[in-house]
C-alpha cells in the first residue's frame, strides 16, 4: 500500500536542478550507505518506488529518488520540449548536488531510456545498472490505444479530459491483475497535481527521442561491463515477453528475474518479490570501494 502523497512527498525536497525549474527528489537510508538510484516510468513518479524502499534501506543501502520534470512533485512546465537528454542531465545535476560519484541504477519504463542515455555519457559513474520493463528496443515497442491517442494530433486534447476513471483503465489494461484502487488513486493525484494530465501528450514525445537515438542507447546498454539485472512482467502488453526474449539474446551475462503472472509494474504488482531481487542483486554486487 502506497503512503498518501503527501506524506510521500513530505519526506522530500526540492531543488533548482535546471535554470527556472524547481525538481524533487528523496534520499532514505544510511548516508554512508552504497548509493542507489531509483528512476520512474511513464506517467507516473518517484512515490510508485515507495514499496521498495524499507528492503533497500534496511539492506544498508542509500535510496535516491526523483520526479523527472514534468512529473510528480516536480515542475510541470506547458509547451515544453520535454526530452531524454534532458531528463538525463537532471539526473546527473542531481548526482552533483547529492555528492554521488558513483551509484546503482534502478530504471523503468520511460526511464530505461534516461538510464541508457547516462550509460552512454558515463558508464563508469554507475556501478550496476537494473531494469525493469521498459522500451529498451524501440522496435519491439507496443504502445497501448491511449498512448497512440496521445500521440496523436488529438493528444493535446485528450490530456485535458482525461480522468482518473480513464487512468485506472489504462493501468488495467498493461497489469496483470488491477492495482489497489487507493493505490492507484495516490498515483493519479501524482500525475494530475498541477495540471500533469495535461502535458502528457508533450512527454510521450520520448517515443521518437528514442527512434531517433536508438543505435546510440542500445549499444551502451549492450558494451556496458558493469553488473546487469533485468526484472520483467512478461504479461506486459507494451514492453513484455517479446524484449524479454531479445534481452536474453543479446545480453547473456545479465542476470534475469522473471516474474509469473506479472505485467508492466513489477514493483507494484509483486512488491516482495520485486524487493528480494533487487537488494539480492545490489548485495552481490556492491562496489568494492565506496567512492
Amino acid at each position: 500500500m502506497l503512503s498518501s502523497r503527501a506524506d510521500w512527498t513530505a519526506g522530500g525536497q526540492v531543488a533548482s536542478l535546471v535554470p527556472g525549474r524547481s525538481i524533487f527528489w528523496r534520499r532514505d537510508g544510511d548516508p554512508d550507505g552504497d548509493p542507489v538510484t531509483l528512476l520512474h516510468g511513464f506517467p507516473t513518479s518517484s512515490h510508485d518506488w515507495e514499496p521498495m524502499i524499507p528492503a533497500l534501506t534496511a539492506a544498508g543501502f542509500a535510496v535516491t529518488t526523483v520526479d523527472l520534470l514534468g512529473f510528480g512533485a516536480s515542475d510541470k512546465p506547458t509547451d515544453h520540449r520535454f526530452s531524454i537528454m534532458e531528463q538525463a542531465s537532471i539526473v546527473e545535476a542531481l548526482w552533483e548536488h547529492c555528492g554521488v560519484d558513483g551509484t546503482a541504477v534502478m530504471a523503468h519504463d520511460y526511464s530505461v531510456t534516461v538510464a541508457q542515455e547516462l550509460l552512454a555519457r558515463d558508464p563508469a559513474r554507475i556501478t550496476s545498472m537494473t531494469f525493469l520493463n521498459g522500451g529498451v528496443y524501440p522496435d519491439l515497442h507496443r504502445p497501448i490505444l491511449v498512448q497512440r491517442l496521445l500521440r496523436s494530433p488529438l493528444g493535446r486534447i485528450l490530456g485535458r479530459f482525461s480522468s482518473e476513471r480513464m487512468f485506472r483503465a489504462a493501468m488495467d489494461a498493461i497489469t496483470a491483475e488491477p492495482l489497489a484502487r487507493e493505490d492507484l488513486h495516490e498515483l493519479w493525484l501524482d500525475i494530475s497535481t498541477a495540471g500533469g494530465q495535461r502535458i502528457q501528450h508533450d512527454l510521450l514525445r520520448y517515443i521518437d527521442d528514442r527512434r531517433q537515438h536508438a543505435a546510440r542507447w542500445t549499444a551502451a546498454m549492450e558494451s556496458y561491463s558493469g553488473p546487469v539485472h533485468c526484472i520483467w512482467g512478461p504479461e506486459d502488453p507494451i514492453s513484455g515477453a517479446q524484449v524479454l526474449e531479445r534481452l536474453r539474446t543479446r545480453m547473456p551475462r545479465a542476470e534475469f528475474t522473471a516474474l509469473s503472472g506479472v505485467g508492466h509494474y513489477p514493483h507494484l504488482e509483486d512488491s516482495p518479490a520485486v524487493a528480494e531481487a533487487m537488494v539480492a542483486f545490489l548485495a552481490a554486487h556492491r562496489p568494492q570501494s565506496r567512492p
